[in-house]
């Protein structure tokens, strides 16, 4: 496990899934966590369950399609916790699953406002402090819709795509500047949002069995390895928890 003692982290959609699980693993190594999504309820739980575990966490609410509400968070963490060093940008949506001729152009639209233009909101409030202080960690969680589209998922791969772009943009610029930036797909991975691929019975991807879905702990495990200094070399990538060297890296 990596040692972040001392580190503070940002992480987005921390209230189920990959998002809580990779606030538990990076607390475990040390970090200081603020927990945030939409509901307080759940991240505040969450965080409760670290400290009670001696890891040291808040929550706070935080929908990312507004630049205020991105703004906020990082103050309050910069008060509560400290400057952010880690920016996990978790928050995401798959609705809506449909056809391009049938979706709702507002559901459409809210979908990329989540996870494209709120990822950019997040990097946007956090990215001036890292630079000012020399150093940053963005862990953009991407998906394999990034590059190959999928039927009834024209918003979540055009928002995932945009967001691979990002993460290229952001090593251009800002590499420099002491900023690591990773495009991480987890795969498929065992969450709520699967229940919700399941339902739909559109694409292959629906018709992948539970059992066959990657458990939470092991993209967790990967956001908090891409936090340490063994990950510089993927700095600027987009890359998959499937490929075999990573995998190795991990122990998995």
């Amino acid at each position: 496990m990596p040692d972040l003692a001392g580190k503070v982290a940002i992480v987005t959609g921390a209230s189920r899934g990959i998002g809580a699980a990779a606030a538990q693993a990076l607390a475990e190594a040390g970090a200081s966590v603020m927990l945030a999504a939409r509901s307080l309820a759940p991240v505040e739980a969450n965080a409760q369950h670290i400290t009670l575990n001696g890891g040291k966490a808040a929550a706070l609410t935080c929908d990312v399609s507004h630049y205020a509400a991105c703004e906020r968070l990082v103050h309050e963490t910069t008060q509560r916790l400290g400057p952010p060093d880690i920016l996990v940008n978790n928050a995401g949506v798959i609705e809506p699953i449909s056809m391009v001729a049938a979706a709702d152009p507002r559901e459409w639209a809210r979908s990329i406002e989540i996870n494209l233009i709120g990822a950019y909101y997040a990097i946007r409030a956090v990215l001036p402090g890292m630079l000012e202080r020399g150093h940053g960690d963005i862990i953009n969680v991407s998906s394999g819709a990034a590059i190959r589209p999928l039927e009834g998922w024209s918003a979540y791969c055009t928002g995932k795509a945009g967001l691979a772009m990002l993460t290229r943009a952001i090593d251009l610029e800002h590499r420099a500047g002491g900023i690591r930036v990773f495009g991480f797909q987890p795969g498929t991975t065992d969450t709520d949002m699967q229940v919700t691929i399941r339902a739909s019975g559109i694409n292959m991807i629906s018709r992948i069995p539970r059992e066959q879905l990657t458990p939470v702990a092991h993209p967790a495990r990967a956001i908090a390895y891409l936090c340490s200094s063994q990950a510089d070399d993927l700095a600027g990538k987009e890359f998959s928890l499937r490929d075999d060297d990573f995998r190795r890296r991990l122990g998995f």
